[in-house]
C-alpha cells in the first residue's frame, strides 16, 4: 500500500530567510493526520538564504540526519564539532541526553537546500555524538546507497534505531528496485525530478509512505534525486 503525500499539501513556513516545507507536524504546523511515519518524526525541506541560518539551539533524544541537496552548510555544536558540508555530504547528530548546535548557510551568495530528518532513537539518554561523511554522487547514480544505518554497513554512518537512510540519483529512463522484508515500511521523498514508484507517480517535493509492499520499483521519468528511509516496526 502506497500513501502519496503531495508536495502542495505539506505544511509550510516563510520566515524570509527560511523557506521550509514540512512532511509532518512541526513547529507551528500541526496536522493530526501527519504526525510522523513509524519512527520518522520529522522530514523538513529547508531552503536557507545566503549568510543566514539557525542560531544556537538545543535537541534531546533524537537521531538527526541532514542531507545536503545544494549549497554549503556550516555546523558547530556544544561537543566541539565544526564542519562545512556540501552537496554529496550527509551529517548525523545523536542528540542523546542533550546537545546544542547552530546551522548556517556558509555562502554569502548562494542559497542552501537540505532535507533534515529526525528519527526517534531506540534508547533515551544516549551520549551525544556527531559524524559527517561524503558519499560520492557518482556512486548514487542508478543505485540506492546506504547513507545512515543501524549497523554502519557499507561505510554508512551509524544510528541508534532499526532504520536506514538511502540516497539515489536516477537518469531519465533508469529503473531501480529495492526489496522490503515483511513488517518493514518505507518513506520516499523526492528532492528533484519525477519518478514512478510502483504504480504511483511522484514529482519534486512529493513523498510517499509504503506499508505491506514487498518491493519498490522506481522508474525515472526525468533526471531525479530521491531519499528512501526504511523503518522497522
Amino acid at each position: 500500500m502506497i500513501h502519496k503525500r503531495p508536495s502542495a499539501e505539506r505544511g509550510r513556513a516563510d520566515l524570509g530567510w527560511l523557506q521550509t516545507r514540512y512532511s509532518f507536524s512541526f513547529a507551528d504546523y500541526f496536522d493530526p493526520a501527519h504526525l510522523g511515519f513509524r519512527a520518522l518524526r520529522v522530514l523538513n525541506d529547508d531552503v536557507i538564504a545566503p549568510g543566514t541560518g539557525f542560531g544556537t539551539h538545543g535537541h534531546q533524544d533524537m537521531e538527526i540526519v541532514t542531507y545536503v541537496i545544494d549549497g554549503a552548510l556550516a555546523h558547530r555544536d556544544s561537543e566541539g564539532h565544526g564542519a562545512v558540508l556540501r552537496r554529496g555530504d550527509v551529517q548525523y547528530m545523536r542528540a542523546g541526553r542533550g546537545i546544542r548546535h547552530s546551522e548556517f548557510n556558509a555562502s554569502e551568495s548562494e542559497p542552501l537546500r537540505v532535507f533534515q530528518l529526525w528519527i526517534v532513537p531506540d534508547e533515551r539518554g544516549l551520549e551525544p555524538g556527531y559524524e559527517d561523511r561524503t558519499f560520492a554522487l557518482d556512486e548514487r547514480r542508478g543505485h540506492l546507497v546506504a547513507l545512515v544505518t543501524d549497523d554502519g554497513r557499507d561505510g554508512s554512518l551509524r544510528l541508534h534505531r532499526d532504520a536506514a537512510v538511502y540516497g539515489a540519483l536516477l537518469d531519465a529512463g533508469a529503473t531501480l528496485e529495492h526489496g522490503l522484508a515483511p513488517g518493514r515500511g518505507a518513506w520516499v521523498q523526492l528532492a528533484s525530478g519525477r519518478v514512478r514508484l510502483n504504480d504511483v507517480e511522484l514529482a519534486e517535493g512529493d513523498g510517499a509512505a509504503l506499508e505491506d509492499e514487498a518491493a519498490l520499483r522506481f522508474e525515472a521519468l526525468e533526471d531525479s534525486e530521491l531519499v528512501l528511509v526504511e523503518l522497522g516496526a
